[in-house]
């Protein structure tokens, strides 16, 4: 038996807080096999880890999280945006920036994941996929589904 979390926690946030939890597994993955395994400078590893992992969030997000029906142009065009800007805020600022400080270059990106999932969550909840209310399903009708 399930019982309701203590604090209020939004469904789509803790669903959020699973994938992401997988995503950024893989992104650190492919980072380490990408710097550890080819030798390839760290940021591309950082870019290759990232780029997989963030792919890999939106369709497993669209689909099992917030369950989207909206068209997919409008909500991959708000992703790739926000996706530009946390790139360019929290990977290179944050990340390479604490690794050029010295930080280790897990720790780096493990701390700059941090504020990236806060904004992404944020992101994807009110702006990308803003046609889902929480705790309903979209009623756009699809293929071999009832209305």
């Amino acid at each position: 038996m399930t019982r309701p979390l203590p604090v209020a926690v939004p469904p789509s946030f803790a669903g959020y807080a699973v994938i992401n939890g997988f995503t950024f597994a893989v992104d650190l993955a492919v980072l380490t096999l990408a710097r550890t395994g080819f030798g390839l400078p760290l940021p591309v590893g950082v870019t290759l880890g990232y780029l997989s992992a963030f792919g890999l969030g939106f369709a497993l997000n669209r689909t099992l999280n917030f369950r989207s029906h909206a068209p997919l142009g409008g909500q991959t065009l708000r992703y790739a945006a926000a996706v530009g800007v946390n790139y360019l805020v929290f990977i290179l600022g944050v990340g390479a920036g604490l690794a050029a400080l010295g930080v280790e270059y897990h720790l780096s990106r493990l701390l700059a994941g941090i504020g990236e999932a806060v904004f992404m969550y944020c992101v994807l909840r009110w702006i990308v996929f803003a046609d889902v209310r929480e705790g309903t399903r979209s009623t756009a009708a699809t293929r071999g589904q009832p209305r």
